[in-house]
């Protein structure tokens, strides 16, 4: 099995697979395939399977259900493609070494990943706001591919290292990375800054996935051309980014 990322800006991931070989998504992601490859619906495997790890998963962001997908008779292809502009990456999963992914972002992975939900603080730290700050969990071992709104930074903390950072921007970080959700310093900041009234701490060591352009400042950016009372040209294209806007947050 091998992945290739197709495209700039909105990109498209390509999963070749070989006979034998199994891939796993959530719900929804595919885009299209070819004729010889198989799908079929599975609550996972291991820790992931059953009711309750589907549960879990729908708790996440994910669904109750993953889906598998398996070419026959000779090789074939899944293609997923970008939901935003951005980026697709593919990541090693390390038994013992889990990936915590921003709420949508795991696209697809092999057979040997375990999608869960990833909820180490207390349930006041990790809901939060109009979005909520929910984090999947991708353990066992395998490949996973995820995607990342707008532009990519990486980030490698040492121990002790530390981030803060708003918590759409959060993309994936490794398990290793410690985090805290916490309050904007300063009550002025927090009601007349407009940044929110939520960081995340990340602290080292680990390598960490921001992203410039999560689902949710990409909405805010929009809405004022999206509201009833707009001009009528400016209505015209508020109407169609709109149906552009609703299509992504339809999928």
């Amino acid at each position: 099995m091998r992945g290739v990322v197709k495209g700039s800006t909105m990109p498209v991931l390509e999963v070749i697979l070989d006979p034998g070989d199994v891939l796993v998504s959530d719900r929804g992601e595919l885009s299209w395939m070819s004729a010889n490859v198989r799908m079929s619906q599975t609550t996972g495997q291991g820790a992931s399977g059953g009711l309750f790890g589907g549960l879990k998963r729908a708790l996440g962001g994910g669904s109750l259900l993953l889906t598998r997908f398996e070419a026959s008779g000779g090789p074939g292809f899944v293609a997923f493609a970008a939901k935003l502009p951005g980026h697709i990456v593919e990541v090693s999963i390390e038994p013992g070494s889990a990936l915590l992914v921003h709420r949508g972002g795991w696209v697809c992975g092999t057979s040997g990943l375990r999608p869960s939900v990833a909820l180490q603080q207390s349930l006041g730290g990790a809901l939060f706001g109009q979005e909520g700050f929910v984090l999947q969990r991708l353990e066992g071992e395998g490949t996973a591919w995820v995607e990342l709104g707008g532009e990519l930074v990486r980030y490698e903390l040492a121990d002790g290292q530390q981030l803060l950072v708003h918590p759409g921007h959060v993309g994936a970080f490794q398990e290793t990375v410690r985090f805290t959700v916490t309050r904007v310093p300063g009550i002025v900041n927090r009601w007349a800054g407009g940044d929110g009234h939520w960081l995340v701490s990340l602290q080292g060591p680990g390598l960490v996935w921001l992203q410039s352009m999560p689902l949710a400042v990409l909405a805010e950016a929009l809405s004022p051309y999206l509201g009833a009372g707009s001009a009528v040209a400016g209505g015209v294209a508020g109407g169609a980014v709109g149906g552009v806007l609703g299509d992504i947050l339809g999928r």
